[in-house]
């Protein structure tokens, strides 16, 4: 791809961020994912209870206050040992399957702001997109849990894995970065296969890569930005006193979302400039078309 072209989309994505409102569905996307992060959270709990490695979700929660203001992170520790240690039996019995159920909305909600990215049309019926937000539900969270076991093994695991397989010194001193470089692949792949999976629009697989890259990339440096301003400049607990942490949750999703739907838009106009027309994975049928031409004539 020219440069001219790469230009063309950078204007057209800046345009089209205000054009569909992109802010607003950034909004409306994180309210759902308030919604599903617990019931996330949750799940991922029920299932490292099961893996050999103690205290893997301490870690794991640990590790989530990185990019997360340090009173959200807070809350979702109380929330979670309030709901958690109580009804551990329940929620890895049936209490299990509303809660993945809950978990897949955030991933339903964002297959309708990406398509509203790509200026697609939903076709897919609701037996047919529900499905995939769960399978997106399971995918990408298993992505994640390898991008975050690439951090949560720790440097050690770069000597013992170097003495098991005769790797050299050189591998043992690279290791702390390549399990950084290890997690943000995995992360980007996560993004990617949610550009290709979730939207209903049929594109090469490679050709997510470029707002998956942006979109992780966007999301470090904003989670990094907006710690540094709610530790050092923003005193929420003055304007809003118990709700403080709730609010700095909803401003760290929101960015989050807005991440997300950035990197899609970028695909989009990457797609558009190309001069290439965006086919649908499920077009309307004939009587489907015809019905509605039928209403807008009416």
């Amino acid at each position: 791809m020219r440069f001219s072209q790469i230009k063309a989309a950078v204007g057209r994505t800046y345009d089209d961020v205000q054009r569909k409102h992109t802010m607003q569905m950034a909004a409306g996307l994180s309210y759902y994912f308030v919604m599903s992060l617990f019931p996330l959270l949750i799940v991922f709990a029920a299932v490292v209870a099961y893996l050999p490695v103690p205290n893997l979700f301490d870690q794991a929660l640990s590790f989530m206050a990185r990019f997360m203001p340090t009173d959200s992170m807070g809350l979702v520790r109380g929330v979670l040992s309030q709901v958690i240690t109580p009804y551990r039996g329940h929620f890895l019995s049936l209490g299990i399957i509303g809660t993945i159920w809950a978990a897949s909305g955030g991933f339903a909600s964002m297959m309708e702001a990406l398509n509203v990215a790509y200026d697609v049309e939903e076709n897919r019926p609701f037996w047919k997109t529900r499905p995939l937000a769960l399978g997106l539900t399971f995918l990408i969270g298993f992505l994640l849990i390898v991008a975050l076991g690439a951090m949560l093994v720790g440097p050690n695991f770069g000597g013992w894995l170097a003495s098991k397989v005769g790797l050299g010194s050189i591998f043992m001193a690279a290791w702390p970065y390549l399990r950084w470089s290890i997690a943000v692949a995995f992360t980007v792949l996560a993004v990617e296969l949610i550009y290709f999976l979730a939207p209903n629009v049929k594109q090469r697989f490679t050709r997510t890569l470029p707002g998956a890259m942006i979109a992780v990339g966007f999301w470090i440096l904003l989670s990094w930005a907006l710690g540094l301003y709610f530790q050092h400049f923003a005193n929420l607990n003055k304007t809003y006193g118990t709700l403080a942490a709730a609010i700095a949750l909803m401003v760290w999703l929101y960015w989050t979302a807005f991440a997300v739907l950035l990197g899609g838009e970028i695909n989009a106009d990457l797609l558009h400039v190309s001069g290439k027309r965006i086919p649908v994975k499920e077009a309307e049928t004939p009587k489907e078309s015809a019905l509605v031409g039928s209403r807008k004539a009416a």
